[in-house]
């Protein structure tokens, strides 16, 4: 499957990486064969063993152009509950809805 998979894309087209505590989130756009995009969104977190080695724990989601609308939709009502059952918990540091302000636009150039 993943070597399906390797074959369907021709190259990255923008890469952000966040570090969040123990956790790093990568933010990956690909371009396939055809010319659209598809965005990957991966966690990596490392994880410890029991002589001291250690390894990186990884899990992906693949989400293509045509799910971007309903993926949104989802994160933001998702974020939006958390928001406001938790208000003093997760109140964001510049104010009012820095989540609001996620958006897939520039995706959408190349359909």
């Amino acid at each position: 499957m993943s070597e399906q998979l390797n074959n369907e894309f021709k190259e990255d087209a923008y890469s952000k990486s966040i570090r969040a505590g123990k956790r790093t989130y990568f933010f990956d756009v690909k371009v396939t064969k055809t010319n659209d995009y598809f965005l990957t969104i991966t966690e990596s977190k490392r994880v410890f063993q029991n002589e001291g080695q250690f390894s990186y724990e990884k899990h992906k989601i693949f989400l293509y152009r045509e799910d971007f609308e309903k993926f949104m939709e989802g994160l933001q009502e998702a974020f939006q509950f958390v928001r406001l059952n938790k208000q003093e918990e997760y109140a964001s540091p510049q104010g009012d809805d820095e989540f609001n302000d996620i958006q897939f636009d520039d995706l959408h150039s190349n359909k």
